[in-house]
């Protein structure tokens, strides 16, 4: 498959496409004149990185699911370590949705009146989001 068909196929740009090559995440296997060529498998290869980086895997997190010769090989015990952060992410998202449904309703005549938004805040100071890569 020539790049403009591994773009159409993964909903990629050509630009993550190189940028994966040069991460080693993905290979080409050659050109055809200017373009690279990638085998079909790329694809899904892709897809797992996709996959991967909507997670919160980094991306040098994600090349350690590949063997050297390219094989898939996921350490399970970061799988569920991941999902473990994700439930948590999960719960905290779930009471800030909630704190603000409530601020949004709140009949206190000063949202800095209401005990509810004030619990809200709090919890906002102490949580500081995690940066991606």
């Amino acid at each position: 498959m020539d790049i403009s068909a591994v773009v159409k196929e993964s909903g990629l740009p050509a630009s993550t496409l190189r940028y994966y090559e040069e991460k080693g995440l993905i290979r080409s296997i050659g050109r055809q004149g200017l373009k690279r060529v990638f085998a079909p498998s790329t694809v899904e290869r892709l897809a797992l990185i996709t996959l991967a980086r909507n997670a919160g895997f980094s991306l040098d997190e994600i090349a350690t699911m590949f063997t050297p010769q390219g094989d898939i090989d996921i350490d399970r015990v970061k799988l569920q370590k991941k999902a473990e952060e994700l439930d948590n992410t999960i719960k905290h998202l779930s009471a800030v949705r909630d704190g603000l449904y409530h601020a949004a309703k709140c009949p206190a005549p000063s949202h800095f009146e209401c005990p509810t938004f004030k619990k809200l805040l709090a919890r906002a100071g102490k949580v500081r989001p995690k940066r991606r890569d």
